[in-house]
């Protein structure tokens, strides 16, 4: 018979307490089985590593595995053989809500449980706007934002099921920081995530559900994001942008981004960012977190918006929705 989720939440409560308390008395803290979206290179692979190190069960989710991902699935079976960490890979294209369903169902029925989601699958782009066709803008949306409501879909019965989990989305500082032009397909995208992730903080706060935006700030290097970016594809307006007035726009942009960057600025520090949120006590996680040695202002106009929405909530007589508490989630 299945538990009520008022029982559940509350031995999961207890499991969270004890996790506390060992923190505290300096023994081993509760693992964790976590999935992780777009987990073939940069952000999502260097995460995947630092969490399974950290002693969680990590599933890296890419696509095509058997074929153009196929070393880099090889890359994380190494990894974990050599460092003796339990980081798994699985087939997960964001693209296929048939795709999501049949990754979350294979991690339940090896580990049992599943505990942590980290979308991190996104897709950039570069050049200027009207080269970009409506088509490619849906392509974009979809690669960075309804990716993630395809994972949710999938997982998110199973942690309201479970009485608990967390929810950890990699956004953007470009979503309320300083942008520059000839990003605005992407940043259009990263900000509809953005706007996904806050309104479902409110909404899985009463299934004990933690939710966590990580923020980070633009990095020139470390990852492929400028390097695998896509181009617009009418060529025809390309070259109009290409060939008047805006002819080095582009070059002056990538210029400009290296000026204010940090010399020593590490990506992996996202990575430890999201490790650091993982390991946090239930109830103890914040809502975000930043991570941009450049500081481009994203930091400063998002707390004036977190600050907003929780004094709404309050006002509407919905504080308790700005953070999960102990209390044992209401029956279904």
């Amino acid at each position: 018979m299945d538990q009520q989720p008022g029982v559940a939440c509350q031995r999961r409560f207890c499991v969270l307490i004890a996790t506390s308390l060992k923190r505290q008395k300096g023994e081993a803290a509760v693992k964790y089985v976590i999935v992780i979206t777009g987990a073939s290179s940069g952000f999502g692979a260097l995460t995947a590593r630092r969490l399974a190190e950290a002693g969680h069960t990590v599933y890296a989710t890419m696509r095509e595995t058997g074929g153009r991902n196929a070393k880099q699935v090889e890359a994380a079976r190494k990894f974990a053989a050599e460092k003796n960490v339990d980081l798994r890979t699985a087939e997960l294209d964001v693209s296929s809500q048939e795709s999501a369903d049949r990754a979350v169902q294979q991690v339940l029925g090896a580990a049992g449980r599943l505990d942590i989601i980290i979308h991190n699958a996104g897709h950039m782009v570069f050049g200027p706007a009207e080269a970009f066709t409506p088509e490619q803008l849906a392509e974009i949306y979809d690669a960075n934002v309804l990716s993630t409501q395809r994972v949710n879909r999938a997982a998110l019965p199973i942690l309201r099921k479970q009485g608990g989990g967390l929810v950890i989305w990699v956004g953007s500082s470009s979503t309320r920081g300083g942008t520059p032009p000839y990003l605005a397909p992407y940043f259009a995208a990263k900000a509809g995530m953005d706007a996904m992730a806050v309104s479902y903080a409110g909404e899985l706060a009463r299934w004990k559900i933690e939710s966590t935006i990580v923020v980070p700030g633009a990095f020139t290097s470390g990852t492929n994001h400028f390097a695998n970016a896509g181009k617009p594809s009418d060529a025809s307006r390309l070259n109009e942008y290409s060939s008047g007035p805006t002819a080095k726009l582009g070059e002056e942009i990538m210029q400009g981004f290296a000026r204010p960057a940090v010399p020593d600025a590490d990506v992996a520090e996202v990575a430890n960012a999201i490790v650091k949120v993982v390991d946090m006590p239930f109830g103890k996680r914040p809502f975000r977190v930043h991570v941009d040695p450049a500081n481009d202002g994203a930091e400063v106009v998002n707390g004036v918006a977190d600050r907003v929405r929780a004094e709404l909530l309050r006002n509407m007589g919905l504080g308790d929705l700005l953070r999960p508490s102990s209390t044992p989630a209401k029956e279904a």
